[in-house]
């Protein structure tokens, strides 16, 4: 049978795209490389993405194609180009950030998304480049903390990939799955779906570069945090806790996550949040509510830093409400509290830099 370049376009014109249900030759996804040598042919389709859901789908539908169309002895090559560059290989993601911060919490409930926010403002404060990742897929935070509920994000082309461009708040650049999702409506996510769109937020976005990137990790130990560690080189993670006993047995299962033999995260220190209760008309009291000094007494057993006491006062709640993190507020003993805890953590990663080496990513295994 002799091979001529219509019977092969006709032949791929039965082929739809399932993205918009034109077909592949209407769409101009075919490269105009084709070659037919006897009863070899070759050609190339272009995808918008390297990483389009349907490419496997199309590249099959085509090859079978012209088996029905035109001959099934047809040798037939097919590659696959792309309009967008690749998206960077895990623990590639981000060349331009020097350090990779986790906040993290055995537990919910205790504070760790407030003691985020206002780490990564304490520090863009104190004059570094500082970006904020909201990774709590399910329940973020970021854009109610900030006051950016009604936020557009938008994307642009750089590099030839289409990349997110982060908010910009207090002078923390911001990224939340929140700004994407209706806020009253629940996220029902299978754990790959989520893991994905925490890719997306973490490698299609334009972080640029950053002192510290802060991540606002979900509670507990879950899929969230394997993607993140097997995407991203963690320089350290700093653990939130309360002093209460309950929250201090799940605040040990975090430490163990990180320092686990596979991951090797090392820990910056422990946050105590909610460490006394100071009534606004008494400022010079104390009350232990949750009890007093779990979490010093924790990082001495665990030998880690203690980076700060976060005392519980109502204008916390209130900031965080507001849109307005308690540490813009001035001079008041929540503001100095996280300033003191920003410093404690540039300290301890300086120190954690110089003496340990950078951290690998969790190779993942099938």
């Amino acid at each position: 049978m002799q091979l001529y370049p219509k019977l092969i376009t006709d032949a791929l014109a039965t082929v739809r795209y399932p993205g918009t249900g034109k077909n592949i030759i209407e769409a101009g996804m075919v490269e105009d490389d084709l070659r037919i040598d006897g009863m070899n042919v070759s050609f190339s389709i272009i995808f918008e993405k390297p990483t389009d859901p349907f490419l496997k789908s199309v590249v099959k539908a085509v090859e079978t194609a012209i088996h029905t169309y035109v001959d099934k002895d047809v040798n037939v090559t097919i590659g696959t180009k792309s309009l967008q560059s690749a998206r960077p290989e895990p623990g590639k993601m981000l060349p331009q950030v020097k350090n990779v911060i986790a906040v993290s919490s055995g537990k919910g409930g205790v504070g760790k998304s407030t003691v985020a926010a206002n780490l990564a403002v304490a520090l863009a404060l104190q004059g570094h480049k500082v970006g904020l990742l909201d990774a709590d897929i399910f329940g973020p935070s970021v854009p109610k903390m900030f006051h950016l509920e009604a936020e557009n994000i938008f994307a642009e082309m750089k590099d030839g990939r289409q990349v997110l461009i982060p908010a910009m708040k207090y002078g923390v650049k911001l990224l939340s799955i929140g700004f994407f999702v209706n806020p009253d409506t629940a996220t029902l996510w299978r754990g790959g779906m989520a893991s994905n769109a925490l890719k997306q937020l973490i490698a299609d976005a334009d972080w640029g570069e950053l002192d510290y990137l802060v991540l606002d990790t979900p509670p507990g130990t879950s899929d969230i945090h394997l993607t993140l560690l097997q995407n991203l080189a963690i320089t350290g993670a700093v653990i939130v806790s309360t002093p209460q006993a309950v929250a201090l047995a799940d605040a040990r299962k975090g430490i163990d996550m990180y320092r686990n033999d596979k991951v090797n995260v090392p820990i910056l220190g422990l946050v105590e949040n909610m460490a006394w209760f100071t009534p606004a008309e008494l400022p010079e009291n104390k009350y232990y509510i949750f009890g007093r000094d779990g979490v010093t007494l924790l990082a001495e057993e665990l030998n880690v830093s203690l980076l700060g006491q976060i005392p519980l006062v109502q204008s916390i709640c209130e900031s965080g409400d507001e849109g307005e993190p308690a540490v813009v507020k001035g001079n008041t003993m929540t503001a100095a509290a996280f300033i003191r805890l920003a410093e404690a953590v540039v300290r301890e990663t300086e120190r954690r830099n110089s003496e340990q080496p950078p951290t690998r990513i969790v190779e993942m295994t099938k």
